[in-house]
């Protein structure tokens, strides 16, 4: 199995069959809600109480959130997902999906109909600032960008010269493109479409030119084509995709839950502690991994979660490379480099504050 290399922004001779991680989003639509007026403060009591977390997820990109041929969500963005109901709930399982749109996502989140959203969305200051948003650590480092036919002749953007290009509405995509080609003073027409699966459809039967998107949905995509090898990534990355949960602003310690949750999985790793191992520590001598496990002191308490919230999310889910293995790394038909998705320790941008 060929491994496909993201090597942060700088793409290498194999950057056609590469991959990297971003998403969507915008401001929201006239008559949304602006900033957070929605959230109690109390969003872990209340998914307690109900037994149950309800994750806003995506269900047309494999590796990151998408329906198998057994109608079970699996991907990177639903792993994390469990992750949470694991630490709130002591249960990966207690969780509902709801598959969202871009356009609806930010809406799903505002007006109470997801708890929290896990569906491949970039970090922006709008999205922070004016949507009101609150975002978890990043657990996917991506760029924007761009597919063509092969045989199309297009090797780079300024070969884009009059292209039709194809968007998802609601997305970063379509401004980060507009920045790219005025930068350059190409022109070309955009052509939005409300999914990704018309999108592609209409790639497929030639009604636009390309296409573009996060670096690792292309890459994902490519597999479903009719024919893989009759498309090319371009080398250019267009922009800077930080991917990862998100909550209402105004919920401190839901934001804190989510926050810890997910640098568990990160920490994890660097205490090489895995689903299969972690029984083993649970005798450890380490003060900081009996910390984290929850066997001495009470972290989980000051969270409102129980002392083993870690444990549990290990046990039950995994840490961060078995999560990325599984769904986009070496066990995924996709077998990406970890790139700046690996441990700092590693090169990568992955890094935990102490759990003390």
């Amino acid at each position: 199995m060929k491994k496909l290399l993201f090597n942060g922004f700088l793409l290498s001779s194999f950057a056609a069959l590469l991959v990297a991680c971003s998403d969507e989003t915008d401001a929201p639509a006239d008559g949304e809600a602006q900033g957070n007026t929605n959230s109690s403060g109390d969003a872990i009591s209340a998914i307690q109480d109900r037994g149950e977390l309800i994750l806003g997820a995506g269900d047309q990109l494999p590796g990151f959130g998408y329906v198998g041929s057994d109608g079970e969500f699996v991907g990177f963005d639903i792993e994390f997902g469990k992750v949470m109901a694991a630490a709130i709930l002591g249960d990966a399982e207690k969780i509902e999906f709801r598959p969202l749109s871009a356009q609806e996502r930010f809406t799903a989140l505002q007006t109470g109909e997801v708890d929290i959203l896990i569906r491949n969305t970039t970090w922006t200051l709008n999205r922070d600032v004016e949507i009101g948003l609150n975002f978890g650590p990043t657990t996917f480092y991506d760029g924007q960008g761009m597919m063509a036919p092969s045989d199309s002749g297009i090797e780079s953007l300024e070969d884009l010269e009059g292209a039709r290009i194809g968007v998802e509405q609601g997305t970063t995509t379509e401004l980060n493109l507009a920045d790219q080609m005025s930068k350059r003073g190409i022109d070309f027409e955009t052509v939005t479409f409300s999914d990704q699966d018309s999108l592609i459809a209409a790639y497929e039967s030639g009604t636009i030119d390309a296409w573009t998107t996060d670096q690792s949905a292309l890459v994902s995509r490519m597999d479903t084509l009719q024919d893989p090898e009759g498309h090319v990534i371009l080398n250019e990355v267009m922009s800077k995709e930080p991917l990862g949960p998100a909550v209402l602003d105004g919920d401190d310690q839901f934001y804190e839950v989510m926050y810890w949750a997910t640098n568990a999985t990160i920490q994890a790793e660097e205490f090489g502690i895995t689903s299969e191992n972690v029984d083993d520590f649970l005798d450890t001598e380490d003060p900081d991994i009996a910390r984290f496990l929850g066997v001495e002191e009470n972290l989980g308490e000051q969270l409102g979660l129980e002392n083993d919230y870690a444990y549990q999310i290990i046990k039950q889910v995994g840490n961060y490379a078995e999560i990325y293995d599984r769904n986009l790394g070496a066990d995924s038909p996709f077998n990406l480099d970890r790139g700046l998705n690996a441990l700092y320790l590693d090169g990568g941008l992955l890094y935990s504050p102490p759990f003390r």
